[in-house]
């Protein structure tokens, strides 16, 4: 695959090259009615062969939209280079050029290197190395998501480049504050200055992101070289459902997303909460339930009665928090069940199951603490807890957790893990006992 015409120019950095980002935030900027003048710059997390596959397509890649009866292909360009996470000199350079006025992020819960507080895990070993180096020299090699992001404002400030919107895109409440609370903390302890100059000038974005994108096969590959004659060693499938919405301000300038039905709001809490403990809440039930009972993919685990009739318990549980219409939730329910059972979107469980720890916080532990403020042991989130517990303990799903370790090593005491977790709900002994009963 190569381009036949020019491509856009660098006015996007994204740090985070993997599917998701090129089903959604790089399909958005292509489908935008000025795409031709906003082209991406991706940037792997760590590793190479993406990188190096895109980059011998020109960036191009396909994009199959997978209905419940037939395949929609279609070749997106809007990323136009790809590097591998390691190559710092260019992430630099490209942050330095003024008309990059935008940093997209797909780093996943894990990649803000966020400690207890919520603020930056400044006792961690790679953020204490980043630290050093920064503090040394902003040209080295440093390693995290917060580390590289300081080190390219660091190098966009020396330039006089002028202000950058930071664009969050994980399922994450406050995506933006958590970056923001991050990156200035770590900028802060590197030089007082840099941290004054980011609250200045750059900005960060709010989102809340929606696409089911599961992972690429052999034989997804396979399909789209039979579909559409194309060699693409890289192509992502995707469901027909899409959403995007945002909140915060672009001091140098954006795309126009809106034209390809993105939204931006003035309060995007409602929306979070709802993506977020119905759609992701949902997935993390099916993930550890689902997996113990032998089931593979979101399709499997929906199918089976069981799993339905704990999906809505949860679903019941979580509407009742939701500062939004009865209408509305309900057609998103609805929605939900439609998208999920399609057989053709094989999104498997142990994908979703993947770091536990940094999702179930932002996914369950919301309701949960709301239900014990009104004295409720709320069935439906318990058993969320306890198909962790389980998986923790080797049911289902493997775990493969970043934050994962001390979880397992106490996954044999519920009441250990729940206080790892959250210190006032592991001192509540009602809802111990329960958790511990329901494993």
């Amino acid at each position: 695959m190569k381009r036949t015409e020019p491509a856009p120019p660098i006015r996007i950095v994204h740090l985070g090259l993997g599917n998701f980002f090129r089903a959604h935030q790089a399909y958005y900027t292509a489908a935008a009615t000025d795409a031709g003048e906003w082209g991406i710059a991706a940037f792997t997390g760590r590793s190479r062969p993406l990188a190096d596959t895109l980059a011998g397509q020109d960036g191009l890649y396909t994009l199959v939209v997978r209905g419940p009866e037939s395949d929609d292909c279609q070749v997106l360009g809007a990323v136009v280079a790809a590097y591998p996470g390691s190559d710092l000199e260019t992430w630099r350079s490209l942050l330095t050029r003024p008309a990059v006025s935008v940093l997209t992020l797909t780093v996943t819960e894990a990649g803000y290197l966020r400690g207890r507080d919520g603020g930056l895990a400044v006792e961690d070993f790679d953020a204490r190395t980043d630290i050093a180096i920064l503090t040394g020299d902003a040209g080295g090699a440093v390693s995290t998501v917060p580390g590289r992001i300081v080190a390219g404002l660091a190098a966009r400030r020396a330039a006089g480049a002028g202000p950058i919107a930071v664009v969050s895109c994980d399922n994450l409440p406050e995506n933006g504050a958590v970056a923001r609370r991050v990156v200035t903390e770590l900028a802060d302890l590197v030089d007082p200055q840099l941290g004054d100059w980011i609250r200045a000038n750059v900005s960060f974005v709010t989102t809340m992101v929606d696409r089911i994108t599961p992972a690429t096969t052999p034989a997804d590959v396979a399909t789209v070289a039979a579909e559409t004659g194309l060699d693409d060693r890289a192509p992502v499938i995707t469901e027909p459902f899409t959403e995007w919405v945002l909140e915060g301000d672009f001091p140098a300038g954006r795309p126009r997303w809106e034209s390809a039905g993105a939204r931006f709001v003035d309060d995007i809490v409602p929306h979070e909460q709802r993506k977020l403990w119905l759609l992701n809440g949902g997935h993390s039930l099916l993930a550890y339930a689902g997996s113990a009972l032998g089931h593979e993919t979101v399709a499997e685990a929906v199918a089976d009665p069981r799993c339905r009739q704990w999906l809505n318990e949860w679903w019941d549980l979580a509407a009742v928090h939701l500062p939004l219409p009865a209408a509305e939730i309900a057609n998103y329910r609805a929605a939900l069940l439609l998208r999920w059972a399609n057989p053709r979107i094989q999104h498997r469980l142990a994908q979703i199951a993947t770091d536990g720890s940094q999702k179930l916080p932002v996914r369950i532990l919301p309701v949960l603490r709301l239900e014990r403020d009104s004295d409720r042991l709320p069935a439906g989130a318990i058993r969320v807890l306890a198909a962790w517990i389980r998986h923790l303990r080797g049911a289902g799903a493997p775990v493969k957790d970043a934050g994962g370790a001390s979880f397992v090593a106490v996954a044999d005491d519920p009441a250990a893990v729940i206080a790892l977790l959250d210190s006032r709900l592991g001192a509540d002994q009602e809802l111990v006992a329960a958790v511990t009963a329901a494993v």
